[in-house]
């Protein structure tokens, strides 16, 4: 039964195992202004728990695009489809970046689902991939 509770001790286990980095759009944790909380892939209400296998790392604005939120339409087929499993599925195998590193592109329906769903390529954080990207820190190394 899940407590919804997580240790610090796990929290920090979550964020050391992602470079704390959020292991859906990539964004550097280092380089934000909130520290990015441990999401629940599945969320609680839907079955999920607070196992160390259910959790990953997110900036803001992923956890809160995806909030509770498994599935999505893929916007190339209209299928509804998983979202990305830091867990269990492999980011290169779903998204590569752009040419120039500030745009996340889906390569499979589960990796359109998902930028499209947790707005992967929004305007803030294109531009801060561009400015991160001049200093030499983006893309984070996988």
């Amino acid at each position: 039964m899940p407590t919804n509770y997580i240790s610090a001790e796990l929290r920090r286990l979550v964020k050391l195992r992602a470079n704390n980095n959020c292991e859906y759009c990539q964004a550097l944790g280092g380089y934000s202004f909130h520290q990015f909380p441990v999401e629940h892939i599945i969320p609680i209400s839907k079955g999920g728990n607070d196992e160390e296998t259910n959790l990953a790392n997110a900036c803001q604005f992923c956890n809160g695009s995806k909030l509770d939120k498994t599935e999505s339409l893929d916007p190339l087929t209209g299928m509804l489809v998983s979202l990305f499993n830091p867990r269990t599925q492999a980011w290169s195998e779903n998204f590569v970046w752009s040419d120039d590193f500030t745009l996340i592109i889906g390569i499979t329906p589960i990796g359109r689902a998902t930028v499209n769903c947790l707005k992967m390529n929004r305007e803030a954080a294109i531009n801060l991939r561009a400015a991160l990207r001049s200093f030499g820190v983006h893309p984070p190394k996988q």
